[in-house]
């Protein structure tokens, strides 16, 4: 039987697994499903047309599934989904979509660190490290294994690829390639995310591949097209090649630059 303290407020509607756990003064709104083995501390709120997976952890006051923050927004059944074993630390906030895509979704495994916002319509990845006080505007794309520093702040339609790692206090304006990291306001390139990419065990080489590959795009004289073509006509064409080039391709707000 789940274990609600007796100043929580839980929908009847709302549907709780057997075991999950909510805290003191925290409230459950109708239309919210919970899975196993999630933990709800005191003074959360968790908003109707909210969906947690299993074994989820959220903090003191953080507050998922509330109406965005779009003026455009007109109360259609919108929602909030969160993947298996996420940790929602203290105080974040996070929206449910608008019809755009009728949903705002949080991978798993991820971490999102006191006051951390995610708006409307983002899409997060599994693995994804989110530090204190990221804040993000609304349709942003954070791609799987990214860190992100404190006090960073993501334009609305930025996508950010996977593997990357963005430095604290930086501004995220254009959409940052995988596998690298970006700093400052506006954000730049900093070189590859060799230290990260060894830790999840890539191979030297194609560490030294996708070297190659930034390489023509930030450091040659070559503009970014002229670069993608070059580095699907000299590179190998391993996976990693052809994500970066997927995505520069793809991009619809530019890249950063050097």
């Amino acid at each position: 039987m789940a274990k609600i303290h007796p100043t929580a407020i839980v929908d009847p509607k709302a549907e709780l697994s057997h075991d999950v756990e909510v805290g003191p003064l925290s409230i459950i709104e109708d239309d919210v499903v919970i899975g196993e083995g999630c933990k709800i501390q005191s003074h959360a709120l968790v908003a109707s047309g909210t969906r947690l997976g299993k074994n989820i952890f959220v903090g003191k006051g953080a507050v998922l599934g509330t109406k965005p923050q779009d003026l455009k927004f007109k109360n259609e059944k919108t929602y909030l989904e969160i993947g298996d074993n996420t940790v929602i630390r203290e105080f974040a906030t996070l929206n449910r979509g608008t019809d755009f895509s009728y949903k705002t979704v949080v991978g798993r495994n991820c971490c999102l660190m006191a006051y951390v916002h995610i708006a409307h319509d983002c899409v997060i990845g599994d693995n994804v490290i989110l530090s204190n006080a990221v804040n993000m505007a609304g349709h942003v794309v954070v791609e799987d294994f990214v860190g992100v520093g404190g006090l960073t702040a993501i334009h609305q339609f930025v996508r950010i690829g996977q593997h990357c790692f963005i430095s604290g206090c930086s501004g995220i304006a254009k959409d940052v390639p995988p596998y690298i990291l970006a700093m400052g306001i506006p954000s730049t390139y900093g070189g590859t995310n060799h230290v990260g990419l060894s830790r999840r065990g890539f191979d030297k080489e194609v560490i030294l591949e996708i070297k190659r590959a930034y390489r023509l795009i930030y450091k040659s004289n070559l503009i970014v097209s002229e670069a993608v073509h070059k580095i699907e006509e000299s590179l190998k064409p391993l996976s990693e090649i052809k994500n970066i080039v997927e995505f520069v391709k793809k991009s619809e707000r530019g890249i950063i630059r050097d």
